[in-house]
């Protein structure tokens, strides 16, 4: 589950960092009870970045198929790559 936190607690750089690894989710902070910013780990954005990414190339393959680009079968290639790499 996200924590919320206020500014303040920003003060405690150990805990936040503590937190933010021990959760491995963002920690969104808030100033005057809105808000303001959203803390994690390395980790976390580097995992939110790669979905991220995922979701980009799912979306443009599901593009290409929409505009009628002519799909090759995976068993297929998957042998081609054997051939060429697998002596």
């Amino acid at each position: 589950m996200p924590q919320i936190r206020p500014i303040t607690d920003l003060r405690n750089t150990t805990e936040i960092s503590e937190l933010c690894r021990k959760s491995q989710e963002p920690i969104f902070i808030t100033k005057n009870g809105y808000g303001d910013l959203v803390v994690m780990s390395i980790e976390s954005y580097e995992r939110q970045l790669a979905k991220a990414n995922l979701y980009d190339k799912l979306a443009e393959a599901e593009k290409q198929v929409a505009n009628g680009v002519e799909l090759i079968d995976a068993d297929a290639v998957f042998a081609r790559l054997r051939t060429k790499y697998v002596k």
